[in-house]
């Protein structure tokens, strides 16, 4: 059975470290993956992403910011995680659909109903198997990543908007109660990432 796995939360919350420290941990034990982040993982959704993120689109308005993830996210699904997924790899992902969520249905305003229709045409049904969120607030998480990248647009839109992020995870969390795994991150990255290992192994998502 291929699996999918996907890292989600608030900017600074550790889950870029913990999706790389699985995908070294599926290297060192021998299990065939793809691994990419979200938006990114192919050249026409980095440069979605370049788009995206630039600090000096400040004018994009978030229907736009909406469509252009899901634009990024069915390139990358129909390029890369549908052919992994055919061939058995389990597929990491550092980012996906319920960061959308989280960031335009939730933080944006602009609806979970909007934001699922526009995913509806990218996602091809192709919804992960579980969801690793690292629940970490955004005052904590921005600490920790020793403050805000002031070339990231996303970044750059204030600690209100991450606080509603946050509370949009949370939403999801309630939504999706049978994929959706919290983790506090309590510890330090390696006890975490222990943590995350084993809750998948007992669930024979992974080796």
């Amino acid at each position: 059975m291929s699996v999918f796995i996907t890292f989600e939360g608030c900017e600074g919350c550790g889950k870029s470290t913990q999706s790389r420290l699985l995908k070294e941990y599926l290297e060192k034990s021998g299990q065939p993956f793809f691994y990419a982040r979200e938006p990114g993982g192919t050249e026409i959704s980095e440069k979605i992403r370049s788009i995206i993120l630039d600090k000096d689109n400040g004018l994009m308005v978030d229907e736009c910011e909406a469509l252009l993830y899901a634009a990024a996210r069915c390139q990358l699904i129909k390029e890369k995680i549908l052919p992994s997924l055919d061939r058995g790899e389990i597929v990491i992902l550092d980012r996906y659909i319920h960061s959308s969520f989280a960031y335009q249905a939730y933080a944006r305003g602009l609806g979970y109903d909007f934001v699922a229709s526009v995913n509806k045409f990218a996602l091809d049904n192709c919804m992960p198997t579980v969801t690793v969120f690292m629940d970490v607030p955004p005052e904590t998480a921005f600490a920790r990543k020793g403050g805000i990248d002031g070339a990231d647009r996303i970044e750059l839109a204030g600690l209100e908007f991450h606080r509603k992020v946050y509370e949009g995870y949370l939403a999801l969390k309630e939504k999706f109660p049978d994929t959706f795994v919290s983790f506090k991150a309590d510890g330090n990255k390696y006890q975490t990432h222990e943590k995350i290992v084993e809750y998948l192994k007992q669930n024979n998502y992974i080796k």
